[in-house]
């Protein structure tokens, strides 16, 4: 049979949980025996979001072929337990880059081309070779933005255009906000009126609407969406503030969400196997232990407001592990600009992590408490530009090189501890997508003996266990300077781990009998965290910590 396709739009706001949304859905109908793919549709021109500023769009989701998505990528992998990749990731940029070079290259054989029907036809194109490569009976495909964006009305013409082609095999749902003003009380539902109103004026009618608020809604609100937005008050669904994303799934099964999903597209009602989830999601309540954790990082903050988003998969790893652990995560956001050892903001911290980063600001903030968790034994994990200047940290304080630094910070450094590696630029066009970093997968060898082999073989991860080889992702430009490899080995520091690839430097530590846990990951371990399969490296920090 061919593939069925399941378009999820939003409505009144952005980041109200429309990729969550859609993920839950793709969980429930896979649970139920269904071939699933996920796609997500961007607005912006970008090509990827790679170059994005992770305080304006979030934190970039890197998948294993390298790919640098948005977040809603993450949190697909995350419940489906499966990777996804290029395919599965849409910009506009991407189309109309591909839709100039056909004309350029004559395969419009002459005809204007026009943003309907061409750039329409490529998005569907992309679409539908999605749902092949990935062998699906479903496709779950997310449209981003809100509904009555100039920038995305391609992408819904591009769905009313399937519909009209396809009938039954296409449905829309249409996620929407509905806020509940102090001074009312109440749920308010014109805001989704009006939004449904803008997808009827596309020429686009919503299956189902599903109803985001910070209350459950009740039977009234339903029927008045029902009169309103011509939908059955039974295909208005509930998905109120819940305790954890983990729990929207089991929220929508409750109403039968997926079952009503698959009348409309005239699928059988397979037996749903949710055993598994639903024991983790029992596992993260009533958990009242709590680890303190400090992020050393530079973008938290936008104008007043601080950003989860920035750093969305490592909170998300720090959960899962922590969940398996019975604990729960408190973290403490510190803006290395403002970090000072004297001001006591790592006071009755139980472990310390510098996450990824790129430039100079912020980083002797990042060196001075890499600096009090090595000196004060306070557990330690640095991911990425985390492992970078450990590694730097290190070299000044304990080998001697007082000017040691990164080559990205002072390309003139009498020390460069970090630099870019002769011939980079060749072998990463050989290996990786963009040019000028490593980026996607990359297969290591760790050392027996280490606290990375430990934690590998304790909690799993080994794609060769007899060769001690793992398999991670990477998003960096800059590498361990291999000249100084012996001359910090003999001070004290351990390489743990070398790429099978150039025998690139990828994890440093400390010997456990100098300090509890001292490691960096030139890699991104928090990519890989799943809910049912958290990463062993940050079970063993936080169990140290």
């Amino acid at each position: 049979m061919p593939p069925k396709y399941i378009f999820v739009s939003g409505g009144v706001l952005s980041g109200l949980g429309k990729g969550v949304t859609a993920a839950s859905i793709a969980l429930l109908l896979q649970s139920r025996g269904f071939r699933i793919t996920s796609i997500k549709c961007e607005n912006y021109i970008n090509i990827d979001a790679g170059l994005i500023n992770p305080i304006e769009h979030g934190d970039p989701f890197l998948c294993e072929d390298g790919t640098e998505t948005d977040m809603d990528m993450g949190t697909y992998e995350k419940f489906l337990n499966k990777n996804v990749g290029q395919h599965n990731f849409i910009t506009m940029g991407q189309i109309y880059q591909d839709v100039i070079k056909k004309e350029r290259n004559f395969e419009y054989q002459g005809e204007d081309v026009e943003a309907i029907p061409h750039v329409c036809d490529e998005i569907i194109r992309r679409i539908k070779e999605a749902a092949k490569k990935d062998q699906a009976d479903i496709a779950v495909i997310e449209l981003g933005g809100t509904a009555g964006e100039y920038q995305n009305a391609l992408y819904y013409e591009a769905s009313r255009i399937m519909k009209i082609v396809h009938k039954d095999t296409v449905i829309h749902v249409h996620v929407s906000y509905l806020p509940t003003p102090i001074h009312l009380g109440e749920p308010k539902t014109k805001p989704t009126q009006l939004s449904v109103r803008l997808l009827n004026s596309m020429g686009i009618q919503p299956d189902f609407i599903v109803c985001r608020s910070d209350k459950i809604l009740d039977q009234r609100r339903r029927e008045r969406l029902a009169m309103f937005c011509s939908v059955e008050p039974d295909d208005v669904i509930n998905n109120p503030d819940e305790q954890s994303v983990y729990d929207v799934p089991l929220r929508l099964e409750a109403q039968k969400f997926d079952l009503k999903i698959l009348k409309k597209i005239n699928l059988p009602a397979n037996k749903i196997k949710l055993e598994k989830w639903k024991k983790f999601v029992r596992s993260t309540k009533n958990i009242t232990d709590s680890i303190k954790i400090a992020i050393i990082g530079k973008y938290f903050v936008t104008g007043e407001y601080q950003l989860r988003d920035s750093y969305a998969a490592l909170l998300d790893a720090l959960d899962h592990a922590g969940w398996f652990l019975k604990r729960q995560i408190d973290t403490k956001w510190i803006n290395a600009e403002n970090f000072d050892q004297k001001n006591n903001l790592l006071k009755e911290i139980d472990g310390i992590i510098v996450p990824i980063g790129w430039g100079a600001r912020g980083v002797e903030g990042m060196i001075s408490a890499i600096t009090f968790a090595r000196e004060n034994k306070i557990p330690y994990l640095g991911l990425c530009y985390g492992m970078q200047l450990a590694a730097i940290e290190f070299a000044r304080n304990v080998a001697g090189m007082k000017n040691a630094n990164t080559v990205e910070v002072e390309p003139k450094t009498e020390f460069p501890i970090i630099h870019t590696i002769p011939k980079q630029k060749d072998f990463l066009k050989r290996r990786a997508y963009g040019g000028t970093m490593r980026l996607g997968r990359w297969d290591c060898r760790i050392l027996r003996d280490t606290i990375s082999y430990e934690s590998y073989k304790e909690y799993g991860g080994f794609i060769n266990k007899e060769k001690n080889i793992v398999a991670e992702r990477h998003r960096h430009r800059y590498e361990f300077n291999d000249a100084y490899a012996k001359t910090l080995t003999e001070k004290g520091l351990v390489i743990a781990g070398r790429s099978m690839v150039e025998n690139l430097v990828e994890i440093i530590e400390l010997p456990q009998k100098i300090h509890p846990f001292f490691v960096g990951t030139q890699y991104h371990p928090e990519y890989k965290s799943r809910p049912l399969n958290p990463h062993p490296l940050f079970i063993s920090f936080l169990k140290a910590c």
